[in-house]
């Protein structure tokens, strides 16, 4: 019988300890929630504006906006989400088989409930990945299910369970739901800014500036009765994407604590190296600007390895020279 892999974990049902607080938040999720307030005051008002317009029925419109956010805990919602939007597929009864060994064994390390969550399936590419979304969907690619050691397998679950603990999936849902307004609203004062730059070209030099004054009387008109809250959203994008980073840093954290760090290490060495197998066939990697790294959502490698070095030996820290020390 040949010797199991070094990142093979036992996966024997046992008797576990459940904590009694099986969720709470961390400073990412409180940041996060904080960040995305100007978003929600905004389209608070674009919100209570249609409902204004719209009339009697408004009354009902505008509660029935404030208390959609609760759908993100509704399950039947959450596999929409899953299926529509992340798509993502229930797994065979084999790969169901596979993945609840593990994924118990994730949950038995961090005392938390596994039957809390539904897991998924997503068939996208040759990635080893996961996700985490709304209060209870965690979804793996069916590439790591069936392509990597069970506890580089668990790394990634444990990861994205730590997403679930931590409550960013919940508050990042949240967030971006009611940013949506606001967004939406944003995105048609720009078409309509654009229409009249070009309409401005077509007609005389009067109505060219009639038009100008029209468009700064609406921005002014904005920022003065929103007390500069649009000012204040065009830094929130950078302040998210640094918040972001930082839960995913602490996300690898609470995998590692439970045991995966070199697991962990191991899948994202793995994942650096086929992103660069990847941009070396496509040719030279192109330039990553400061504007594009400041907005990326999650850690560049070498940070998340760093980050895993105080639960790391020096035999688990990953062999690739030129991957390791960046």
């Amino acid at each position: 019988m040949p010797a199991p892999h070094a990142h093979h974990i036992d996966i024997h049902q046992r008797r576990i300890h459940l904590k009694a607080r099986q969720r709470g938040t961390d400073l990412t999720t409180w940041g996060s929630i904080v960040l995305y307030l100007p978003h929600a005051l905004c389209s608070l008002v674009v919100v209570s504006l249609v409902c204004a317009l719209i009339g009697p029925l408004g009354y009902v419109l505008l509660p029935g906006w404030l208390l959609s956010g609760l759908l993100a805990f509704h399950r039947p919602t959450e596999s929409v989400i899953a299926r529509r939007l992340l798509g993502l597929r229930h797994p065979s009864p084999r790969e169901g088989k596979a993945l609840d060994g593990v994924w118990r064994e994730v949950c038995a390390r961090a005392g938390v409930r596994a039957e809390n969550y539904t897991l998924w399936i997503q068939d996208d590419g040759e990635d080893i990945n996961a996700v985490a979304a709304a209060g209870h969907v965690v979804g793996v690619t069916g590439f790591a299910l069936r392509h990597v050691p069970n506890g580089q397998l668990g790394a990634v679950l444990a990861h994205e369970l730590g997403h679930h603990i931590g409550g960013h999936t919940w508050a990042g849902l949240l967030g971006y739901w009611y940013a949506l307004p606001a967004r939406l609203a944003g995105a048609a004062l720009r078409y309509l800014a654009s229409l009249l730059m070009r309409a401005s070209a077509a007609v005389s030099g009067c109505l060219t500036v009639v038009l100008g004054l029209l468009l700064v009387s609406i921005a002014f008109t904005t920022l003065t009765t929103l007390y500069g809250l649009p000012l204040i959203l065009l830094v929130v994008p950078y302040l998210l994407a640094a918040v972001s980073r930082r839960s995913e840093l602490r996300a690898d954290q609470q995998a590692a604590a439970l045991g995966f760090a070199p697991m962990l290490a191991a899948v994202l060495h793995e994942s650096e190296r086929r992103q660069r197998a990847t941009q070396g066939a496509a040719g030279p990697p192109a330039t990553v600007g400061v504007q594009a790294r400041l907005l990326h959502s999650h850690p560049d490698y070498h940070s998340r390895l760093h980050a895993l070095r105080p639960w790391l030996r020096a035999e688990d820290w990953p062999g690739d020279e030129d991957l390791a020390t960046g």
